[in-house]
């Protein structure tokens, strides 16, 4: 009989061999499981056998109700993990049925993504402004960001020879999926200011690496690293809303579709598996064209909540429609 600690171990060394997915996506598994494997051995199960519906439909309510509550989206990712493992040991043989098949992860509310305006950006790039050597780092950082949509994963795990002549950039996301993404001339003047002024001299400082964005001691700068830069340069410029990576890749999405580009584009820039995910910024644009429409035409006054509203139907919609099956 095996125990849930290997099972726990083999699940996590088939979905990095043979799945191929990041180290963060797999350190986010390790953590979901392990939250999952206590919970269970609280209750005394030490096999994936020994595991019942009552365990799994139990677990989201002792996520929710422990003494540091994890919030719905993140109940929600710990479920999908624990649906994936449980997958896995069904089609592995190890139990007869996946316990999991009628478990649904608790349901979210439709969110839109926050994105800030362009002045917001030029400002959060111009807190960038400098000659010292952070500065001039963080500015490459940042126009990359905004230019490309990248994931911040995939820009500090971004190589020197990832940057590719012509101006596009070569991106690795979920999956490993390659893509290509142009760059723009001013992340390209960045950048090359970067690897001319910088980059040499923090390299001296460290063991031969070739990432593309480096930290003052020569290695490889962090994801964590990247958000600190970011939340230093907002506090510069002065914004008022919290921003992070994610804000960018937002912004790059929603600034794209306001000036025309077909979403299926924007899908591809992204690398989105699915239209249905991009087609959520194209609500974010129709709000701004609502907002205009609803301030200026002296009988098209939204009701107070009824633009939200509507926004979340459509974003409901959207995801049926993408999800529903084909005839």
């Amino acid at each position: 009989m095996t125990s849930l600690a290997d099972a726990v171990s083999r699940y996590l060394r088939h979905v990095t061999v043979e799945r191929g997915l990041s180290p963060h996506t797999v350190a986010a598994y390790r953590r979901d499981l392990a939250l999952y494997a206590t919970f269970l051995e609280q209750r005394g199960v030490q096999d994936p056998a020994g595991v019942t519906g009552a365990d799994v439909a139990e677990f989201p309510t002792a996520l929710a109700t422990r003494e540091s509550p994890l919030g719905a989206s993140s109940i929600a990712r710990v479920v999908s993990s624990v649906k994936g493992f449980h997958r896995f040991v069904a089609e592995e043989g190890l139990v007869d049925d996946d316990v999991t098949t009628t478990t649904r992860p608790p349901k979210l509310p439709a969110r839109l993504p926050k994105a800030i305006s362009i002045s917001q950006v030029e400002a959060l790039l111009a807190a960038t402004d400098g000659d010292e050597p952070t500065r001039l780092r963080d500015k490459a950082l940042l126009e990359l960001l905004y230019a490309t949509g990248a994931r911040v994963s995939e820009a500090v795990s971004l190589n020197v020879d990832d940057v590719i002549e012509g101006d596009v950039v070569r991106l690795f996301g979920k999956g490993n999926k390659q893509r290509i993404v142009p760059l723009g001339s001013y992340a390209r003047r960045a950048i090359d200011a970067y690897l001319v002024r910088v980059r040499p001299l923090f390299s001296a400082r460290g063991s031969a690496t070739p990432a593309l964005f480096l930290g003052t001691r020569g290695a490889r700068v962090s994801r964590q690293n990247a958000w600190l830069i970011i939340q230093a340069a907002a506090s510069r410029a002065g914004l008022p809303m919290e921003v992070s990576p994610h804000t960018l890749r937002h912004s790059f999405a929603t600034h794209l579709l306001e000036g025309g580009a077909d979403v299926r584009v924007v899908q591809e820039l992204l690398g989105h598996a699915s239209v249905a995910t991009t087609q959520i910024y194209t609500l974010v644009t129709a709000d701004a064209l609502r907002d205009a429409y609803g301030q200026a035409h002296p009988r098209a006054r939204w009701r107070p909540g009824e633009r939200e509203a509507r926004a979340v139907d459509e974003a409901r919609a959207t995801e049926a429609g993408a999800t529903a099956p084909t005839a």
